[in-house]
């Protein structure tokens, strides 16, 4: 069966109905934080690396959808663990503990794609309350399925390429896993925290949170095959601090 059969999407087009494609996720309790969080001039900067030997690249098996295939010249790999020159992509780096007070939702929504059948970014964060904006840019039926524990689940189906959905997520949570059936190999996962003091690691492993108030912050790097780790940080008015953050390989 191809998935992009026109009588395969008639049931999972139904299913954008059943499972309401725009309305915001509420949970009950939820109510709006008493104090704003401060902002400031302080930067933090650092680097996720990678101790050891990276595993091989894992090749991704399209050839059940050919539409996916036909997208890529070359072979695509998994993501769960991307290292280059001993730098660990897809950390997501946050401000766990210092913080007082969550923040106004950014009214700019967090782009989350669909891209030659991968999740384009793999890891990503968002405050809470902010619009996520689900694409599908892929000509080829996905569904988008969210399991958040704090927040209400949804699953989507994008049967059409051009389609855009917008969600948002009621609390706080790190991480909330989400992946496609129609791909199992598509996975990704988006961290949701209620200020803007978060970065996703780069492809070289670096990061950088702004506008931070002077203070000490307790730093979390997590990974989602490596774990998670703190780092307390103490950074100046205007200043700027660094950290590192050492995964072991497996």
């Amino acid at each position: 069966m191809r998935f992009h059969e026109p009588r395969y999407l008639i049931g999972l087009i139904a299913a954008i109905a059943a499972f309401g494609g725009g309305a915001p996720l509420q949970a009950a309790g939820d109510a709006a934080p008493a104090t704003a969080a401060a902002t400031g001039s302080a930067t933090i900067t650092g680097k996720v690396v990678l101790q050891g030997a990276a595993p091989a690249p894992v090749k991704i098996k399209m050839e059940a959808d050919p539409v996916c295939q036909q997208q890529h010249t070359e072979a695509a790999h998994t993501q769960q663990i991307v290292a280059e020159h001993g730098g660990l992509r897809y950390a997501f780096v946050y401000v766990k503990e210092g913080v007082a007070g969550g923040a106004p939702a950014p009214t700019t929504p967090a782009v989350f794609d669909q891209v030659g059948c991968l999740y384009a970014p793999h890891v990503l964060g968002v405050q809470v309350g902010q619009p996520v904006e689900i694409r599908n840019s892929d000509p080829t039926l996905h569904n988008v399925n969210a399991k958040p524990t704090q927040s209400t689940p949804f699953n989507l189906a994008m049967p059409m390429k051009g389609m855009k959905i917008t969600k948002t997520f009621a609390k706080r949570e790190i991480m909330v896993p989400v992946k496609c059936n129609v791909h199992p190999w598509m996975q990704a996962y988006i961290g949701v925290v209620d200020h803007p003091f978060f970065a996703v690691s780069a492809a070289d492993g670096s990061f950088t949170i702004t506008g931070l108030p002077a203070g000490t912050y307790t730093l979390e790097a997590w990974h989602e095959t490596l774990g998670a780790q703190t780092q307390t940080v103490t950074v100046a008015d205007g200043g700027t601090a660094s950290t590192t953050f050492t995964f072991q390989a497996k």
